[in-house]
């Protein structure tokens, strides 16, 4: 068992899974991937996720060190929120189970009409 923040886990795996579960956090990490983005942005092109859930996954992943945020200095201030090192370190491994998901099941995707 690993232990981590007052949690149980069976192993490093399901420690790992932990950090990118739920419906949007593999997504966002996904867009970022393709370089930083601001939050409007980020929620134009993550269609169906509401301002509040957004706020909350890009506070849960800069928690967990897979995302940073910048905040310029400038009136109305930009924010930019990018992968960190962890985050970049991960993305190869997202881009390898996505190749996987289409190689072996047949998908019909709408952004490739």
């Amino acid at each position: 068992m690993i232990s981590y923040n007052g949690k149980e886990y069976v192993c490093a795996l399901d420690f790992g899974f932990n950090l990118i579960k739920g419906k949007w956090k593999v997504v966002i990490l996904c867009h970022l991937g393709n370089g930083a983005k601001r939050f409007l942005e980020l929620q134009r092109i993550i269609d169906g996720i509401s301002q509040k859930v957004l706020n909350q996954q890009l506070r849960s992943l800069e928690a967990d060190g897979l995302i940073e945020k910048v905040v310029y200095p400038e009136v109305p201030p930009r924010v930019e929120y990018y992968l960190s090192e962890k985050g970049k370190e991960l993305y190869p491994a997202l881009k390898m189970i996505e190749s996987w998901t289409t190689k072996h099941y047949d998908l019909y995707c709408k952004d490739e009409e």
